[in-house]
């Protein structure tokens, strides 16, 4: 993962490069720099410990211009991405198909607050009939998320995908293979047929065109919320849910 440098290095490298672009272009630059870097450093590095506050001051308007940064990605990627979010066909849909708002969720079954905010989405479905639910797997806390995700998807080959997901996500023990198998005969599935599945290409390109969607919209953990031009992130609680298909339909 790329890190910044820290913010008092870069205002002393800053100050540096501003010294020596000032200075007068001649070949024993290279020899003078030296000397000037470490008795410039010396002088911010003085002037930073008098003054902390311009490092509250530059790290605050740093923080500031990132995030505008991102909302703006993010806008521009929800707006030129509708059709990938709301409506591929390899997403499941929850709910009412029909409803007059799209509640679209980022998940992952190993996910303990995913596991938290499943009851309130599916109390928010039953006490809104007119909500479109679209589920996204997005498995990326390990192989067990993976399999687990690829178990859901292709159980939709066999109408128990909403079974699958349920239980899985009700499932309070440590995701592995065996346990997913297992979770899976629960509910009914055919599982010499679930097993062959899973390994079918349309599956793959579904979970690797959510994880292209997550990285796009900026969504790196999960439950991540996307309605209308809002990304909410976190185990959100009913009422919010609430709130969030409320101000989707006057959007």
């Amino acid at each position: 993962m790329y890190r910044p440098a820290p913010l008092p290095r870069l205002l002393a490298t800053t100050a540096l490069c501003a010294v020596l672009a000032a200075a007068p272009f001649s070949g024993t630059l290279a020899q003078q720099a030296a000397p000037n870097r470490a008795a410039t450093e010396q002088i911010v590095r003085e002037y930073l410990m008098a003054h902390p506050e311009v490092l509250v001051e530059s790290l605050s308007t740093y923080q500031e211009k990132l995030e505008a940064q991102q909302a703006e990605a993010q806008r521009q990627a929800l707006a030129t991405r509708q059709n990938e979010m709301f409506k591929n066909p390899a997403s499941p849909v929850a709910g009412n198909p029909q409803g007059d708002v799209t509640l679209v969720e980022f998940f992952d079954y190993q996910c303990g607050y995913c596991k938290a905010v499943h009851a309130d989405v599916w109390r928010l479905l039953e006490s809104d009939g007119k909500v479109r639910l679209v589920l996204k797997e997005f498995p990326i806390l390990g192989p067990a998320s993976l399999t687990a995700s690829r178990a859901a998807l292709a159980a939709r080959k066999q109408d128990k995908y909403d079974a699958l997901h349920s239980a899985l996500m009700e499932n309070r023990g440590q995701l592995d293979d065996d346990q997913i198998m297992r979770i899976a005969g629960s509910v009914g599935l055919d599982m010499e047929r679930l097993k062959k599945d899973m390994q079918a290409p349309d599956i793959q390109d579904a979970l690797q065109r959510n994880l292209q969607l997550a990285a796009d919209l900026n969504i790196r953990g999960t439950p991540a919320f996307v309605i209308g031009d809002q990304i909410v992130a976190g185990a959100v609680g009913l009422e919010r849910l609430k709130e969030m298909v409320a101000a989707g339909r006057e959007g």
